[in-house]
């Protein structure tokens, strides 16, 4: 939305933007003479709008004035009465010289009529419009009828008679030095709770004391109020809590009532204002479960988060405090938004201490239990199983006295759940593995026990290594052996397969034999281009050898490299190595025959796996990383007498401290991320305490500034976390010469993926430029949201203009456009070339951190 703003007062206001209609044209100043003059009500409002659009933007319709005072203000048409408010708050009042044109004087009489109207709209709206009036001439007859309003029959008068009198005391309060006192009495005496809402908001703003007394007096019913006037209750509290501190346990007793009212919205701003007042523990805790409240029972997704939000920050604030409300917090995960349970256990793991782990931990297992019995949304719950489980990783990492149950659960359940949420589980498992030495017996032999259960790759991958880094007894590493070598199925892997096929290739002919016995080959003569003839023949061909293997059947490791996943294979021949390494070591000499027999028997595997990686059997040949893997593992068994020390270093003892490094820098980093944030939060014992009963007006505000409604409104409107003004101006960007008939320039601000062009445009001639419209276009991807729309812009005055481009890539793009407009002759067209605005990819990327599992997850995906 653009407005053209000409040369102006500083105390001219507007309070209403209108959009040009372009496919309209606009009349002439007579023709709106004829129609404000001579036509029907009808006529005369459409006039009178389009005489307020064309004021609006920029257009002289100053001899209209008094036809409008003539022809149309004596009319008792309610929608042209109300088209006049409209028209009086645009049109210029002032001469020249700075002094109101006579003409007001009528103005000021027919708005004295209006006041003093039998008909409550009328009366109603024109209050409403001296809200918007500062000339003190128009306002002083206006006095006397506008108190008069605030004893009217009707609720809608009245109201807006508070609204008027408030808005007049607060910018001409010697007009009605008595306003407060005034309000007070209608706030004693007035029933209808809108209008007591308006007082109450009047007296907080211009006479908190009289507010203050009026909240003492009625105490005892503030739970019997409606929503709006205890909202007014609370505004109040917020604003004067700090100036009148002796009522300080008043304001705290009536929000402690308001955090038990019905609606949601006094709850929220109830337990908002309450932690402003004290930080009392009883109160913190009455805040939170207000909030976790809310949380419960709202609907709205986006309420929810906000809620969480505040909640979050609340905890923060008082850390330990809120903790014993984990379990209640935990109700909010019966939302099915994932975005909001996800905020939800991000909260639970902060709150999360050694008194409630064990609780926190029964109830995330009875969620993941869940996940696995419902079937009715099979993404969602995938997405939410995933989630559980790494909430469940983090809690175990950081509670070593749970891991034990933990893993238990995941072993037994591992098996049900989908790729990415085990590929998780066995990551976790295999980082307890690493850090609990008394736990791996246990790891290993229920995930000896599960290994034929397993379906995807990734987590076959996971319990391989586990297997071959933990299975240290000879009886572990022959019931490991067992169960790979049944997992992998008949040797030779290729021979067994070619067998197969031709057992189910020589079934296949014999049927089809028994059903057609002629020949399955056809033929048909053709002629070809030089005239002979030909002929052509089909012969149905079998199926290919990969299309006719039912790998669903198959056991799941030769499954995994039928499908070609070789880095798989790759995977176990390491471990097969391990193994052998292992066994080797521990075993005795007179089991020497047993440890050839193993490495005879894995030499053979990995052979195996070259093979058919080489053969028509999988639809992508093995690559030439993996085949160089299988094959330094065949090498590394062939030479193991000769070099077995140099081979037990590099397969067991470097792989396994190197895992140890990375879980043991993991958990240093994650320290020294709680000690930092420990670190920002701690109070120095030699810090100067202030008190904010002893501390001065002016500095009051450094004691808690988020406790401020300043700091709130500075959060809503986002200057708490905006550039200084100085900054700002790195970001403007020339557009055009100071020689153009047009000058323009552009204030970029990049919010993430938004960019908001904020454009002014300043009209250098002395006429009047028509159907101005600045056209954008984009290189990169980058798309425009909105196109500018066109208007006027009157004679060395200027315009601001805004077009949001959304950026959907992380490419560096550039903004190019051009200024179009009309001159003052009906032909006279021009144009101004815009320069280039290059937005470089450095504006919208912010420093973040991910883990090695999410990392090859965009990887994969970039």
């Amino acid at each position: 939305m653009a407005t053209a703003m000409g040369p102006a007062a500083p105390t001219d206001a507007c309070y209403m933007l209108i959009h040009p209609r372009l496919d309209v044209e606009t009349p002439n100043l007579q023709t709106l003479k004829r129609n404000l003059e001579r036509g029907t009500d009808d006529i005369k409002a459409e006039a009178l709008q389009q005489v307020i659009s064309g004021t609006l933007q920029g257009e002289n319709h100053d001899q209209l004035l008094m036809h409008i005072i003539r022809f149309v203000m004596p009319t008792r048409n309610k929608t042209l009465k109300k088209l006049l408010l409209l028209y009086w708050e645009v049109c210029p009042k002032y001469e020249a010289d700075g002094k109101l044109k006579q003409e007001t004087i009528l103005i000021c009489n027919a708005l004295l009529n209006d006041l003093q109207h039998p008909n409550e709209f009328i009366r109603g709206s024109t209050l409403r419009f001296l809200c918007k009036l500062r000339e003190a001439e128009l306002l002083e007859p206006l006095i006397g009828p506008t108190r008069e309003c605030l004893s009217h029959r009707h609720a809608y008068v009245r109201k807006n008679a508070v609204e008027a009198v408030s808005s007049i005391y607060r910018t001409l309060p010697h007009l009605i030095p008595d306003g407060p006192e005034l309000i007070s009495g209608v706030l004693q005496t007035e029933a209808d709770m809108t209008c007591r809402r308006n007082a109450l908001t009047m007296l907080t703003q211009s006479a908190p004391a009289l507010a203050v007394q009026w909240l003492k007096e009625n105490a005892q019913l503030v739970s019997g109020f409606e929503e709006l006037l205890q909202l007014a209750v609370i505004d109040l509290i917020r604003r004067t809590a700090r100036d009148f501190a002796s009522e300080k346990a008043l304001f705290i007793r009536c929000i402690f009532e308001l955090l038990n009212a019905a609606p949601s919205a006094v709850k929220y701003e109830a337990a908002t204002t309450l932690v402003t007042l004290s930080s009392n523990p009883a109160a913190v805790k009455a805040a939170a479960s207000c909030y976790i409240t809310l949380a419960t029972k709202e609907s709205d997704n986006n309420v929810r988060i906000i809620v969480l939000e505040r909640l979050d920050r609340l905890r923060m604030r008082h850390e330990g405090i809120i903790d014993d409300l984990v379990m209640d917090l935990l109700r909010v995960l019966t939302a099915p938004d994932l975005d909001v349970r996800r905020k939800v256990l991000g909260i639970v793991m902060k709150l999360t201490s050694q008194r409630n782990v064990n609780d926190v931990i029964s109830m995330l297992k009875k969620e993941l239990a869940k996940t696995v019995s419902d079937a009715s949304d099979y993404d969602k719950n995938t997405d939410y199983r995933l989630l559980v489980i790494q909430t469940i990783h983090s809690c175990a990492s950081q509670f070593p006295e749970v891991a034990a149950s933990v893993v238990e659960l995941f072993l037994d359940s591992i098996a049900d759940f989908g790729a990415s949420s085990a590929t998780d589980a066995i990551v976790f498992i295999r980082e307890v593995a690493e850090k609990f030495p008394d736990l791996r017996q246990g790891i290993v032999s229920h995930l000896v026990a599960s290994f034929m259960d397993f379906k995807a790759g990734k987590v076959m991958r996971g319990a391989l290594w586990i297997l071959g880094e933990y299975a240290e007894t000879p009886d572990e590493i022959r019931e490991v052996w067992t169960r790979l070598r049944k997992a992998i199925g008949e040797l030779p892997l290729l021979a067994a397969e070619q067998r197969e096929l031709d057992a189910a290739s020589a079934s296949a002919d014999g049927a089809e034999k028994s059903a057609e016995p002629k020949a399955a080959s056809s033929g048909s003569r053709r002629i070809l281009a030089d005239g002979t003839y030909a002929t052509e023949s089909s012969l149905t061909a079998r199926a290919t050898e990969a299309s006719s293997l039912k790998l669903d059947s198959k056991p799941p490791l030769r499954a995994v490299l039928l499908h070609s996943d070789f880095f798989t294979g790759t995977v176990l021949a390491s471990t097969l190595t391990k193994l052998v390494l292992r066994f080797a070591r521990a075993s005795s000499a007179d089991e020497e025959q047993q440890v050839n027999s193993l490495r005879a028997e894995a030499v053979l595997i990995m052979a195996g796996i070259i093979r058919i990686g080489q053969s028509s059997f999988v639809t992508t040949p093995i690559d030439e990383d993996s085949y160089d893997r299988v094959l330094a593992c065949i090498r590394a068994l062939e030479y193991m007498d000769e070099d077995s020390d140099v081979l037990t270093e590099a397969f067991i003892d470097d792989t396994q401290s190197a895992f140890a490094r990375l879980v043991k820098g993991e958990t240093k980093r994650v320290e020294e991320e709680e000690r930092k944030h420990s670190n920002d939060n701690a109070v120095q014992v030699d810090d100067v305490i202030e008190f904010r009963l002893l501390a001065a007006a002016n500095k009051g505000a450094s004691v808690s500034a988020e406790d401020t409604l300043e700091h709130d409104i500075e959060l809503a409107t986002g200057e708490a976390e905006g550039r200084a003004a100085v900054s700002k101006l790195d970001s403007v960007v020339q557009l055009t010469g100071f020689s153009d008939a047009v000058y323009a320039e552009a204030y970029v601000n990049v919010n993430q993926y938004d960019i908001l062009l904020d454009v002014m445009v300043v009209n250098q001639t002395n006429t009047t430029l028509r159907n101005l419209s600045i056209e954008f276009s984009t290189l990169g991807d980058l798309k425009l949201v909105e196109k500018p729309t066109t208007y006027n812009v009157a004679p060395f005055s200027f315009s601001s203009v805004k077009a949001s481009i959304k950026v959907s890539s992380t490419e560096t793009g550039v903004i190019f456009g051009t200024i179009v407009y009309d001159g003052p002759n009906v032909n006279d067209s021009h144009s101004i070339v815009l320069n280039d605005i290059h937005v470089d990819i450095m504006e919208y990327i912010r420093p973040a951190r991910c883990d090695s599992a999410q990392f090859h997850a965009m990887w994969t995906e970039f």
